[in-house]
């Protein structure tokens, strides 16, 4: 059995670089992806995260670099292949205004079934389960288009997890939500990691939620990692200059260290 100094990581991004057009965006970028662990990307808007986002999931390919996931460099893989081990739930997500919430989780089993393949009892079991974990089973005959933005995230969650992947990927998943939803959601990101062992990378805006749910930040600048690890750590008045501009102080409440914004 592996060690957790010798564990291999869940993914790796090694001498990663990107630009759009003339303008470099991300330079020499390594990151390490730990099993089993909640890593959050952050920093200032333009440093470059939602780039290496894209990058980490397919969705852009690198100028120079390499991502492994497991192992394997994931430009090797299809989409199809890559579907089947990680998840992601994006930003912005768009559902035809008819579709019900059981019908679009069961979205999420389309890379294991073959083409015009009907859905099959893993098909139902992993549609129902992922419903259940994330609290929409009341809902499951109602429109997407009638629920809650707190309730919509949910199900955007739960399509994710019906691909029954062991890594999951989530934009910003707290965006345009009201605070109770903010917390609700990465209160079930948290419980997705502790209780089923899935390995969550993220990218928050607000600097004191990652820091209470993560286990890992990696901080950008520039297009550069200048802060990487545990946040307690990691995050203090001088990476916050570094990664925000800004000089703020830190403190502890119950053990907990905060920043303070206001």
């Amino acid at each position: 059995m592996q060690t957790k100094d010798t564990q291999k990581p869940a993914m790796e991004v090694r001498d990663l670089s990107f630009a759009y057009g003339k303008n470099s965006v991300l330079r020499g970028v390594s990151v390490k992806i730990e099993e089993g662990k909640i890593t959050t990307i952050m920093g200032a808007n333009g440093c470059g995260k939602s780039t290496l986002f894209s990058l980490m999931t397919k969705n852009l390919y690198p100028k120079k670099g390499n991502i492994f996931l497991r192992g394997k460099n994931i430009q090797n893989l299809n989409l199809k292949e890559f579907a089947r081990q990680v998840s992601i739930v994006q930003q912005y997500n768009t559902a035809s205004d008819d579709i019900t919430v059981e019908r679009l989780v069961s979205f999420g089993r389309t890379p294991h079934r073959k083409m015009m393949q009907s859905r099959t009892e893993e098909d139902e079991r992993l549609t129902e389960w992922a419903m259940e974990v994330t609290g929409i089973l009341a809902y499951r005959d109602r429109e997407v288009a009638r629920l809650s933005g707190g309730q919509r995230q949910r199900v955007w969650i739960a399509m994710a997890l019906a691909q029954n992947t062991k890594i999951l990927f989530l934009d910003e998943p707290t965006t345009y939500l009201d605070i109770r939803y903010q917390i609700e959601i990465l209160e079930l990101v948290k419980k997705l990691n502790r209780e089923y062992g899935i390995t969550i990378v993220m990218v928050l805006h607000d600097i004191n939620q990652a820091i209470a749910f993560s286990d890992r930040v990696v901080g950008l600048k520039d297009g550069h990692v200048t802060v990487d690890g545990v946040p307690e750590e990691v995050i203090n008045p001088d990476s916050i200059q570094e990664l925000y501009g800004i000089r703020l102080e830190v403190t502890k409440v119950e053990g907990q260290i905060f920043v303070l914004t206001v």
